[in-house]
This record gives structure tokens, C-alpha cells and sequence, in this order.
């Protein structure tokens, strides 16, 4: 299993600034960059599943005359 599968969001998002930081920088050489490109890719679909999955448990509660009801997230 690979460290990014291991990753809460927060440091995710941590070591995505961190990779973005390094090739900002401009001193990596070319293959460095594109492994660390390819690195924050990984971590960025990552991320956006995580997102797609948290959206997916949220609810939305809704003032009714009934009372208070719970739905779905969509």
C-alpha cells in the first residue's frame, strides 16, 4: 500500500503546498519535476475522492412544520 492511501485530506493538501513549493522553486531537473508532478497528481485525485465522499455523508437538515428532517446531499 502506498503512503498517499495512508493520507487524511489535511495532509494531503499539506504535501500537495509541499510539492508545489519545490517546483516553484525551478531547481529540480526535469525528471525530478515530472515525478514530483506525477506525485501531486496522485495526491490531488486523492483529494478529490476524499471531497466526493465526505459530500456523499453529508446531510441536509430542513425546517419543516413537522419538525426538523433529514435528506440526502445532492
Amino acid at each position: 500500500m502506498k503512503k498517499e492511501d495512508n493520507m487524511n485530506f489535511e495532509e494531503a493538501i499539506k504535501k500537495l503546498e509541499e510539492i508545489t513549493t519545490e517546483l516553484e522553486k525551478d531547481d529540480l531537473d526535469l525528471d525530478t519535476s515530472v515525478s514530483k508532478f506525477e506525485e501531486g497528481m496522485k495526491i490531488s485525485k486523492l483529494c478529490s475522492k476524499m471531497l466526493e465522499d465526505a459530500e456523499k455523508r453529508i446531510s441536509v437538515l430542513i425546517n419543516t412544520e413537522d419538525g426538523i428532517v433529514e435528506e440526502d446531499f445532492e
